[in-house]
């Protein structure tokens, strides 16, 4: 069942050590196949030195193993409730990368203040709230991804122009219309914290880059007339 998803699914994930996105097992990669109604996701704490196609977990839009004999991803909750958010997307990767959970655990969203970060992500990387007590005791992957649709509903964001968030105290997501794309973004993302760390130490008091910036390079790449790249 999803062959091709499932290798996809585990292509997408043995990036992550590739790009030092994760270290042991602390990351995950899922795909969709929207016509099917169905996930691909990585089983939970296989080791990437190990892991294999075939060991990939497909589960429902509710969460539902429908095929695999292993465990999947703890965070399957949190992918679940992204996907049936947020109609558009088509991979989702979590992470501990370095730079941008030292964000989350500072507590801070991800400023754009300059083009790279404008290329990939239009405006600031959001910041969740804390989840409650409660929603960490009952339900913490679910309520996870519940915040997370709820940072880009409330603040009328559109999840496919800013394709990660920053989850307080935790770490980042990203996504995209596939697997690698999503993947691609984690790994901008974390550069992008790194330079925006460093920025903030050169400079404390510096400003985000005006909009003429962010709008000039976010939609020269993404754009109604986009013309960054080759035409298909």
């Amino acid at each position: 069942m999803l062959e091709s998803l499932k290798q996809l699914v585990f292509e997408a994930n043995m990036q992550l050590p590739e790009y030092g996105l994760v270290t042991f097992t602390w990351g995950n990669v899922s795909g969709i196949d929207r016509e099917k109604g169905l996930i691909v996701i990585k089983p939970s704490g296989v080791a990437y030195e190990t892991m294999r196609a075939d060991q990939m977990v497909v589960v429902d839009m509710q969460g539902n193993v429908v095929e695999g004999e292993l465990n999947p991803s703890s965070d399957t909750p949190t992918h679940v409730e992204l996907y049936n958010r947020f109609p558009a997307l088509g991979g989702i990767v979590h992470t501990h990368s370095t730079h941008a959970t030292s964000f989350a655990q500072a507590e801070l969203e991800v400023p754009c203040y300059g083009t790279t970060h404008a290329d990939y992500f239009y405006g600031s990387v959001p910041l969740t709230r804390m989840l409650t007590p409660e929603e960490i005791d009952q339900d913490y992957e679910l309520n996870t991804g519940c915040v997370i649709a709820d940072t880009f509903e409330q603040g009328k964001l559109d999840p496919m122009a800013t394709p990660a968030v920053i989850v307080r105290k935790h770490g980042p997501f990203t996504w995209g219309s596939s697997p690698m794309k999503a993947v691609e973004n984690a790994a901008v993302l974390d550069v992008v914290c790194q330079m925006a760390m460093m920025t903030m130490g050169l400079n404390r008091d510096v400003p985000p880059a005006p909009a003429s910036v962010v709008d000039k390079h976010y939609f020269r790449k993404h754009g109604a007339n986009a013309y960054y790249g080759q035409k298909a």
